[in-house]
Protein backbone atom coordinates (compact mmCIF):
# COMPACT_ATOMS: atom_id res chain seq x y z
CA UNK A 1 0.00 0.00 0.00
CA UNK A 2 0.92 3.48 -0.58
CA UNK A 3 1.25 4.43 2.86
CA UNK A 4 3.84 1.80 3.68
CA UNK A 5 6.59 2.90 1.27
CA UNK A 6 9.71 4.57 3.09
CA UNK A 7 9.30 7.86 2.89
CA UNK A 8 12.29 9.57 0.70
CA UNK A 9 13.68 13.06 1.66
CA UNK A 10 14.13 15.65 -0.61
CA UNK A 11 17.51 15.02 -1.74
CA UNK A 12 16.79 11.32 -1.76
CA UNK A 13 13.69 12.27 -4.00
CA UNK A 14 15.97 14.28 -6.45
CA UNK A 15 18.15 11.31 -7.09
CA UNK A 16 15.29 9.92 -8.97
CA UNK A 17 15.35 12.51 -11.90
CA UNK A 18 18.97 12.19 -13.06
CA UNK A 19 18.63 15.20 -15.63
CA UNK A 20 18.59 17.45 -12.86
CA UNK A 21 22.19 17.06 -13.16
CA UNK A 22 22.70 18.78 -15.82
CA UNK A 23 20.56 21.53 -15.21
CA UNK A 24 17.56 23.04 -12.92
CA UNK A 25 14.30 22.61 -13.94
CA UNK A 26 12.14 25.56 -12.73
CA UNK A 27 9.26 24.80 -15.34
CA UNK A 28 7.24 22.14 -13.21
CA UNK A 29 4.01 25.14 -13.26
CA UNK A 30 4.09 24.31 -17.08
CA UNK A 31 5.58 20.56 -16.80
CA UNK A 32 6.99 18.59 -13.86
CA UNK A 33 10.50 17.48 -14.30
CA UNK A 34 11.18 13.54 -15.56
CA UNK A 35 11.58 11.17 -13.43
CA UNK A 36 13.53 7.45 -13.52
CA UNK A 37 10.50 5.56 -12.83
CA UNK A 38 7.93 7.75 -15.41
CA UNK A 39 10.71 6.57 -18.01
CA UNK A 40 10.81 3.18 -16.80
CA UNK A 41 6.62 3.25 -16.52
CA UNK A 42 6.49 4.57 -20.19
CA UNK A 43 8.02 1.06 -21.32
CA UNK A 44 5.95 -0.91 -19.65
CA UNK A 45 3.04 0.28 -21.69
CA UNK A 46 5.20 -0.61 -25.01
CA UNK A 47 6.26 -4.03 -23.44
CA UNK A 48 2.16 -4.23 -23.01
CA UNK A 49 1.56 -3.91 -26.75
CA UNK A 50 4.17 -6.47 -27.45
CA UNK A 51 2.98 -9.18 -25.43
CA UNK A 52 -0.56 -8.66 -26.68
CA UNK A 53 -2.11 -6.94 -29.46
CA UNK A 54 -4.96 -5.34 -28.06
CA UNK A 55 -4.34 -5.34 -23.94
CA UNK A 56 -7.25 -4.04 -23.18
CA UNK A 57 -7.81 -5.55 -19.99
CA UNK A 58 -4.53 -4.37 -18.90
CA UNK A 59 -4.72 -1.04 -19.56
CA UNK A 60 -8.25 -0.65 -17.73
CA UNK A 61 -6.39 -2.00 -14.68
CA UNK A 62 -4.53 0.75 -14.98
CA UNK A 63 -6.87 3.82 -15.43
CA UNK A 64 -8.96 2.00 -11.98
CA UNK A 65 -5.22 1.89 -10.28
CA UNK A 66 -4.59 5.45 -11.43
CA UNK A 67 -8.61 6.40 -10.22
CA UNK A 68 -7.89 4.60 -6.54
CA UNK A 69 -4.26 5.98 -6.38
CA UNK A 70 -5.70 9.65 -7.19
CA UNK A 71 -8.28 9.11 -4.49
CA UNK A 72 -6.03 8.17 -1.73
CA UNK A 73 -3.79 10.80 -2.51
CA UNK A 74 -6.33 13.13 -2.11
CA UNK A 75 -7.88 12.16 0.79
CA UNK A 76 -10.83 10.36 -1.42
CA UNK A 77 -12.74 7.26 -2.53
CA UNK A 78 -12.44 5.63 -5.56
CA UNK A 79 -16.06 6.60 -6.90
CA UNK A 80 -15.87 10.40 -5.94
CA UNK A 81 -13.07 10.06 -8.89
CA UNK A 82 -14.06 10.63 -12.63
CA UNK A 83 -10.87 10.09 -14.81
CA UNK A 84 -10.80 12.32 -17.80
CA UNK A 85 -8.83 13.66 -20.21
CA UNK A 86 -7.96 18.14 -19.66
CA UNK A 87 -9.14 19.73 -16.65
CA UNK A 88 -11.50 22.04 -19.15
CA UNK A 89 -13.18 18.61 -19.70
CA UNK A 90 -13.65 18.05 -15.83
CA UNK A 91 -15.06 21.75 -15.76
CA UNK A 92 -17.55 21.49 -18.15
CA UNK A 93 -18.85 17.94 -16.76
CA UNK A 94 -19.31 20.06 -13.82
CA UNK A 95 -21.08 23.01 -14.79
CA UNK A 96 -23.47 21.28 -17.33
CA UNK A 97 -24.70 18.71 -14.04
CA UNK A 98 -26.24 21.93 -12.97
CA UNK A 99 -29.61 23.29 -13.31
CA UNK A 100 -28.72 26.99 -13.86
CA UNK A 101 -32.95 28.11 -14.56
CA UNK A 102 -34.31 30.29 -11.98
CA UNK A 103 -32.78 32.75 -10.02
CA UNK A 104 -29.51 30.64 -8.75
CA UNK A 105 -27.79 31.20 -11.75
CA UNK A 106 -24.50 32.72 -11.08
CA UNK A 107 -21.27 31.20 -11.28
CA UNK A 108 -18.48 33.33 -9.30
CA UNK A 109 -14.86 33.32 -10.35
CA UNK A 110 -11.91 35.40 -10.49
CA UNK A 111 -8.98 37.23 -12.15
CA UNK A 112 -6.82 34.37 -10.60
CA UNK A 113 -8.67 32.30 -12.83
CA UNK A 114 -6.99 29.76 -15.83
CA UNK A 115 -8.08 30.87 -18.93
CA UNK A 116 -9.44 27.42 -20.49
CA UNK A 117 -11.52 27.27 -17.27
CA UNK A 118 -12.80 30.32 -17.17
CA UNK A 119 -13.73 29.90 -21.25
CA UNK A 120 -16.10 26.68 -19.92
CA UNK A 121 -17.85 28.96 -17.79
CA UNK A 122 -18.21 31.71 -20.44
CA UNK A 123 -19.34 29.42 -23.32
CA UNK A 124 -22.37 28.90 -21.48
CA UNK A 125 -23.46 32.61 -21.11
CA UNK A 126 -26.82 31.73 -22.34
CA UNK A 127 -27.55 30.09 -19.47
CA UNK A 128 -25.47 31.60 -16.40
CA UNK A 129 -24.57 34.89 -15.23
CA UNK A 130 -21.09 34.89 -14.49
CA UNK A 131 -19.64 36.95 -11.56
CA UNK A 132 -16.14 37.88 -11.56
CA UNK A 133 -13.88 38.79 -8.34
CA UNK A 134 -11.35 41.58 -10.25
CA UNK A 135 -7.58 42.01 -9.55
CA UNK A 136 -5.15 39.46 -8.45
CA UNK A 137 -4.00 40.75 -4.82
CA UNK A 138 -7.84 41.27 -4.39
CA UNK A 139 -8.91 37.74 -5.40
CA UNK A 140 -6.85 36.17 -2.36
CA UNK A 141 -8.58 37.50 0.65
CA UNK A 142 -12.05 36.24 0.81
CA UNK A 143 -13.30 39.82 2.41
CA UNK A 144 -13.52 40.40 -1.44
CA UNK A 145 -15.76 36.89 -2.56
CA UNK A 146 -17.69 37.17 0.47
CA UNK A 147 -20.18 39.97 -1.17
CA UNK A 148 -20.65 38.32 -4.33
CA UNK A 149 -21.37 35.04 -3.00
CA UNK A 150 -25.15 35.27 -2.25
CA UNK A 151 -28.37 33.24 -2.68
CA UNK A 152 -28.16 33.79 -6.19
CA UNK A 153 -25.41 31.76 -6.74
CA UNK A 154 -24.82 27.71 -7.87
CA UNK A 155 -20.90 27.53 -8.19
CA UNK A 156 -18.09 29.38 -6.73
CA UNK A 157 -14.86 28.47 -9.12
CA UNK A 158 -11.36 29.25 -6.80
CA UNK A 159 -8.08 27.98 -7.58
CA UNK A 160 -6.00 26.03 -4.88
CA UNK A 161 -2.94 27.88 -6.29
CA UNK A 162 -3.20 30.63 -9.33
CA UNK A 163 -1.41 30.06 -12.60
CA UNK A 164 -0.70 33.96 -13.02
CA UNK A 165 2.03 34.21 -9.73
CA UNK A 166 1.98 31.17 -7.87
CA UNK A 167 -0.65 32.67 -5.10
CA UNK A 168 -2.60 31.17 -2.88
CA UNK A 169 -6.38 32.62 -2.02
CA UNK A 170 -8.54 31.96 1.04
CA UNK A 171 -10.04 28.77 -0.27
CA UNK A 172 -11.19 27.44 3.05
CA UNK A 173 -12.98 30.60 4.04
CA UNK A 174 -14.33 31.16 0.48
CA UNK A 175 -15.88 27.17 0.41
CA UNK A 176 -16.98 27.68 4.00
CA UNK A 177 -19.37 30.70 2.98
CA UNK A 178 -20.64 29.88 -0.13
CA UNK A 179 -21.69 26.35 1.47
CA UNK A 180 -23.42 29.09 4.25
CA UNK A 181 -25.61 30.44 1.11
CA UNK A 182 -26.40 26.82 -0.05
CA UNK A 183 -23.64 27.51 -3.48
CA UNK A 184 -21.66 24.63 -4.01
CA UNK A 185 -17.46 25.16 -5.30
CA UNK A 186 -15.17 23.66 -7.46
CA UNK A 187 -11.61 23.91 -6.19
CA UNK A 188 -8.93 24.01 -9.55
CA UNK A 189 -5.83 22.52 -8.17
CA UNK A 190 -3.92 22.11 -11.23
CA UNK A 191 -1.21 24.50 -9.97
CA UNK A 192 -0.66 23.12 -6.89
CA UNK A 193 -1.57 19.14 -6.54
CA UNK A 194 1.69 17.40 -5.60
CA UNK A 195 3.32 20.27 -4.24
CA UNK A 196 0.97 22.20 -1.75
CA UNK A 197 -0.83 19.97 0.54
CA UNK A 198 -4.34 19.05 -0.45
CA UNK A 199 -7.12 16.94 1.42
CA UNK A 200 -10.55 17.26 -0.54
CA UNK A 201 -12.22 16.48 2.64
CA UNK A 202 -11.01 18.77 4.98
CA UNK A 203 -11.64 21.46 2.69
CA UNK A 204 -15.14 20.51 2.14
CA UNK A 205 -15.09 21.11 -1.49
CA UNK A 206 -17.73 19.73 -3.48
CA UNK A 207 -15.57 19.32 -6.78
CA UNK A 208 -11.87 19.65 -7.38
CA UNK A 209 -10.20 18.80 -10.59
CA UNK A 210 -6.43 18.38 -11.71
CA UNK A 211 -4.24 16.71 -13.85
CA UNK A 212 -0.39 15.29 -13.86
CA UNK A 213 1.75 16.91 -16.20
CA UNK A 214 2.65 19.15 -13.69
CA UNK A 215 3.86 18.78 -10.09
CA UNK A 216 1.72 15.70 -9.85
CA UNK A 217 4.72 14.54 -12.40
CA UNK A 218 3.14 12.54 -15.35
CA UNK A 219 2.54 13.77 -18.79
CA UNK A 220 -0.66 15.64 -20.45
CA UNK A 221 -3.88 13.74 -21.14
CA UNK A 222 -4.86 12.99 -18.23
CA UNK A 223 -7.08 14.49 -15.34
CA UNK A 224 -8.94 13.59 -12.18
CA UNK A 225 -12.49 15.02 -11.39
CA UNK A 226 -13.27 14.89 -7.32
CA UNK A 227 -17.31 14.85 -6.73
CA UNK A 228 -18.31 14.74 -3.16
CA UNK A 229 -21.48 13.67 -4.17
CA UNK A 230 -21.94 11.81 -7.46
CA UNK A 231 -25.75 10.98 -6.98
CA UNK A 232 -26.15 15.16 -6.20
CA UNK A 233 -25.80 15.87 -10.15
CA UNK A 234 -29.26 18.03 -11.41
CA UNK A 235 -28.96 17.05 -15.02
CA UNK A 236 -27.67 14.00 -16.53
CA UNK A 237 -24.31 14.50 -18.61
CA UNK A 238 -23.97 16.44 -22.24
CA UNK A 239 -20.63 15.16 -22.81
CA UNK A 240 -21.40 11.55 -22.47
CA UNK A 241 -19.85 8.15 -23.94
CA UNK A 242 -19.26 4.22 -23.34
CA UNK A 243 -17.21 4.76 -19.98
CA UNK A 244 -20.25 6.70 -18.63
CA UNK A 245 -22.27 3.64 -18.42
CA UNK A 246 -22.80 1.60 -15.75
CA UNK A 247 -21.20 -1.65 -17.81
CA UNK A 248 -19.06 0.02 -20.76
CA UNK A 249 -18.44 -3.22 -22.03
CA UNK A 250 -22.40 -4.11 -22.41
CA UNK A 251 -21.94 -2.15 -26.16
CA UNK A 252 -25.63 -0.61 -25.84
CA UNK A 253 -25.76 2.10 -27.80
CA UNK A 254 -29.26 2.40 -26.99
CA UNK A 255 -29.11 2.58 -22.90
CA UNK A 256 -27.84 6.12 -21.40
CA UNK A 257 -27.72 4.51 -18.44
CA UNK A 258 -25.02 6.41 -15.69
CA UNK A 259 -24.09 4.71 -12.78
CA UNK A 260 -24.06 6.45 -9.26
CA UNK A 261 -20.92 7.29 -8.66
CA UNK A 262 -18.12 9.73 -10.45
CA UNK A 263 -18.06 7.27 -13.55
CA UNK A 264 -21.25 8.94 -14.87
CA UNK A 265 -19.02 11.90 -15.66
CA UNK A 266 -16.94 9.61 -18.06
CA UNK A 267 -16.75 9.74 -21.76
CA UNK A 268 -14.67 7.95 -24.33
CA UNK A 269 -11.92 5.70 -24.39
CA UNK A 270 -9.13 7.19 -21.76
CA UNK A 271 -5.26 8.05 -22.66
CA UNK A 272 -4.17 4.63 -21.83
CA UNK A 273 -0.26 6.48 -21.80
CA UNK A 274 -0.84 9.52 -19.46
CA UNK A 275 -2.69 7.02 -17.17
CA UNK A 276 0.66 4.99 -16.95
CA UNK A 277 2.68 8.32 -16.79
CA UNK A 278 -0.46 9.18 -13.80
CA UNK A 279 0.27 6.52 -12.28
CA UNK A 280 3.74 6.79 -12.14
CA UNK A 281 3.93 10.35 -11.01
CA UNK A 282 1.65 8.86 -8.28
CA UNK A 283 4.38 6.53 -6.79
CA UNK A 284 6.44 9.00 -6.70
CA UNK A 285 4.79 11.68 -4.71
CA UNK A 286 3.80 8.59 -2.53
CA UNK A 287 7.47 7.85 -1.52
CA UNK A 288 7.74 11.51 0.16
CA UNK A 289 6.16 12.91 3.07
CA UNK A 290 3.95 16.05 1.21
CA UNK A 291 4.23 18.31 4.32
CA UNK A 292 7.95 17.92 4.47
CA UNK A 293 8.15 17.97 0.48
CA UNK A 294 5.99 21.68 1.08
CA UNK A 295 8.37 22.82 3.76
CA UNK A 296 10.97 22.24 1.98
CA UNK A 297 9.87 24.21 -1.03
CA UNK A 298 9.05 26.86 1.15
CA UNK A 299 12.35 27.78 2.43
CA UNK A 300 13.85 27.43 -1.30
CA UNK A 301 11.07 29.91 -2.67
CA UNK A 302 11.79 32.50 0.70
CA UNK A 303 15.87 32.26 -0.49
CA UNK A 304 15.02 32.58 -3.93
CA UNK A 305 12.30 35.61 -3.75
CA UNK A 306 15.24 37.43 -1.50
CA UNK A 307 18.26 36.81 -3.75
CA UNK A 308 16.04 38.03 -6.98
CA UNK A 309 14.94 41.24 -4.41
CA UNK A 310 18.11 42.00 -3.49
CA UNK A 311 19.48 41.85 -7.40
CA UNK A 312 16.61 44.32 -7.78
CA UNK A 313 14.57 42.17 -9.74
CA UNK A 314 10.35 43.07 -9.28
CA UNK A 315 8.54 40.39 -8.11
CA UNK A 316 4.75 39.32 -8.02
CA UNK A 317 4.02 38.07 -4.71
CA UNK A 318 1.80 38.67 -1.72
CA UNK A 319 3.61 40.25 1.22
CA UNK A 320 1.81 37.58 3.57
CA UNK A 321 3.92 34.42 2.78
CA UNK A 322 0.51 32.17 3.93
CA UNK A 323 -0.90 33.67 0.15
CA UNK A 324 2.44 32.29 -1.55
CA UNK A 325 2.81 29.19 -3.36
CA UNK A 326 5.16 27.02 -4.84
CA UNK A 327 6.66 29.52 -7.38
CA UNK A 328 8.35 33.09 -7.69
CA UNK A 329 7.22 35.41 -10.49
CA UNK A 330 9.56 38.32 -11.74
CA UNK A 331 7.63 41.04 -13.24
CA UNK A 332 9.33 41.64 -16.69
CA UNK A 333 8.98 43.67 -19.69
CA UNK A 334 10.21 40.61 -21.82
CA UNK A 335 9.99 37.20 -19.79
CA UNK A 336 10.37 35.08 -23.01
CA UNK A 337 13.78 36.59 -23.32
CA UNK A 338 14.51 35.92 -19.82
CA UNK A 339 12.95 32.39 -20.39
CA UNK A 340 15.45 31.99 -23.88
CA UNK A 341 18.99 33.56 -22.04
CA UNK A 342 18.51 31.30 -19.27
CA UNK A 343 17.69 27.85 -21.70
CA UNK A 344 20.44 28.59 -23.30
CA UNK A 345 22.27 27.47 -19.51
CA UNK A 346 19.58 24.81 -19.74
CA UNK A 347 17.45 26.16 -16.87
CA UNK A 348 13.75 25.46 -17.50
CA UNK A 349 11.58 28.31 -16.83
CA UNK A 350 8.32 29.36 -17.49
CA UNK A 351 7.04 32.77 -18.85
CA UNK A 352 3.23 33.83 -19.12
CA UNK A 353 2.31 36.90 -19.59
CA UNK A 354 4.40 40.19 -18.17
CA UNK A 355 6.21 37.21 -15.54
CA UNK A 356 8.72 34.79 -16.08
CA UNK A 357 7.31 32.29 -13.32
CA UNK A 358 10.16 30.03 -11.53
CA UNK A 359 8.58 27.17 -9.91
CA UNK A 360 10.03 24.57 -7.21
CA UNK A 361 9.36 20.82 -6.09
CA UNK A 362 10.42 18.44 -3.67
CA UNK A 363 13.20 17.72 -6.14
CA UNK A 364 14.28 21.38 -5.98
CA UNK A 365 18.03 22.40 -4.37
CA UNK A 366 19.76 25.07 -2.44
CA UNK A 367 22.78 24.36 -5.43
CA UNK A 368 19.53 25.13 -8.05
CA UNK A 369 18.47 28.16 -6.72
CA UNK A 370 22.30 29.29 -6.45
CA UNK A 371 22.76 28.32 -10.27
CA UNK A 372 19.80 30.14 -11.45
CA UNK A 373 20.08 33.24 -9.05
CA UNK A 374 24.09 33.82 -10.33
CA UNK A 375 22.42 33.38 -14.52
CA UNK A 376 19.74 35.85 -13.75
CA UNK A 377 22.78 38.12 -11.78
CA UNK A 378 24.43 37.91 -15.09
CA UNK A 379 21.55 39.06 -16.97
CA UNK A 380 20.78 41.88 -15.00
Amino acid sequence: MPDSVVKLSPAQFRQHFPALDAAPHFASCSQGALSDHLAHTMQQLTASLMKEQAPWGTWMDKVEEYRARSAFYFGAEADQIAVLNCASEAAFQVVTSLDWAGERNQLVTSDLEFPSIGNVWRAQAQAIEVVNVRGLSEALFAENWIPLITERTKLVSVPWVSYVNGTRPDVETIIAHAHSVGARVIVDAYQGAGVVPLDVAQIDCDFMMTGNLKYMLGLPGIASLYVHDPRSTEIPAILTGWFGRVNPFAFNADRIDFPDNARRFEVGAHAIPSAYAGVAGLDMLDRVNPHEIWNHVIELRETLAEELTGLGYSLDQPSDPSHRGPQVAIISDDPERLATELARSGIGTSPRGSRLRLSLHGYSSEQDVKTLVAALAGLR
